[in-house]
């Protein structure tokens, strides 16, 4: 089946715009106090930054339903608090304390919440997506209607796991959204130098899979695409692509100065395509909102970012005990 990319312009109400603005917002403002705990040595470890990349996240979830399963890759935050965890979870997570989503144990890379079917949250490079696939293959045996989306970066695309992953969901008619957070640098080389086809997408076309490229700054049109992609994948037409173009500040982690790319490329970015500003300037445009109003809500985050910082550092290291948890899986309860 072709690939194809999308070139509608789709709209939203101002109620849908607002709470786009909020939820991008929470997940810059949070990992922005993310950066900063870092700094002061209360995260330690490895943490990936999401600033830049909101709409993808924010989009995709707008397309979801309940039900739906998600696991991506150690680029998490954002996908966590976009599916509904507490922040203040999440950042206890971070700072290796009991309060976190998996009691201080997994850290920035490795948390789940079972109640929000979000299952990572993976450090190894690709290897969350036959994971993805396996999520979905157990929804289609349940007959469940349910849809798995399985993110995954631009430098991931080229690990081999990825096209077993292709092969066998195109096979299994499987329900699953392959989404790819083209981000433009894997680690610190650009897509130009480590992948062989420009765009990535095209690559289902040997396995059938249709898909298609999105602007990943522009919460609206992922929305629009992440709709066509979940109806494909619940009236059981198998697999499908979205390559979606987007953008990180920051460098690949909190240890990477970033030197591969020019200060003037980045700037760029923040003052031309930056997809929290797209949706400002849409509900001032459209009357939806004052910049008073868009300063509240601003507020509002900071205030709960800060709240969440506060759990983190107000919550207790874990026990000595919780070493020998959940290594086991009980069998009365599995």
């Amino acid at each position: 089946m072709a690939a194809r990319k999308s070139t509608k312009k789709p709209t939203a109400s101002g109620k849908e715009l607002t709470k786009f603005y909020r939820e991008m917002l929470l997940i810059r403002r949070f990992e922005e106090k993310a950066g900063q705990l870092y700094g002061m040595g209360l995260i330690g470890g490895f943490c990936h930054l999401y600033i830049g990349q909101e709409a993808v996240v924010v989009g995709l979830e707008a397309a979801a339903e309940e039900g739906d399963k998600r696991i991506t890759s150690y680029r998490d935050h954002g996908h966590m608090l976009a599916c509904g965890m507490d922040p203040g979870g999440v950042m206890a997570e971070l700072t290796g304390r009991a309060g976190g989503y998996s009691r201080g144990k997994g850290g920035s890379m490795h948390m789940f919440s079972k109640e929000k079917n979000f299952y990572g949250g993976h450090g190894i490079v690709g290897a969350q997506v036959p994971l993805g696939a396996g999520l979905a293959f157990a929804d289609k045996y349940k007959g469940n209607g349910r849809v798995s989306f399985a993110y995954f970066g631009d430098g991931a695309s080229n690990q081999g796991q990825v096209y077993e992953s292709f092969n066998m969901a195109a096979l299994w008619d499987l329900p699953v959204i392959f989404v790819i957070e083209n981000n433009q640098y894997a680690m610190g080389t650009a897509q130009k130098r480590s992948t062989s086809t420009p765009d990535i997408y095209t690559r289902g076309q040997a396995f059938g899979i249709p898909g298609e490229q999105v602007d990943g700054m522009d919460v609206l049109a992922v929305k629009a695409a992440g709709e066509k992609a979940v109806a494909h994948c619940r009236a059981g037409k198998g697999p499908y692509i979205l390559e979606i173009k987007t953008y990180r500040y920051r460098g690949h982690s909190m240890s990477d100065p970033a030197k591969y790319r020019t200060r003037e490329e980045v700037q760029k970015m923040r003052e031309e395509r930056d997809a929290i500003e797209h949706v400002r300037k849409l509900l001032l445009a459209g009357k939806h909102a004052t910049e008073e109003d868009l300063k509240a809500i601003d507020k509002d985050i900071k205030n709960i970012v800060n709240k969440a910082a506060d759990f983190a550092k107000e919550s207790p290291e874990p026990a000595l005990e919780e070493l020998w948890t959940d290594i086991y899986a009980d069998a009365a309860t599995a």
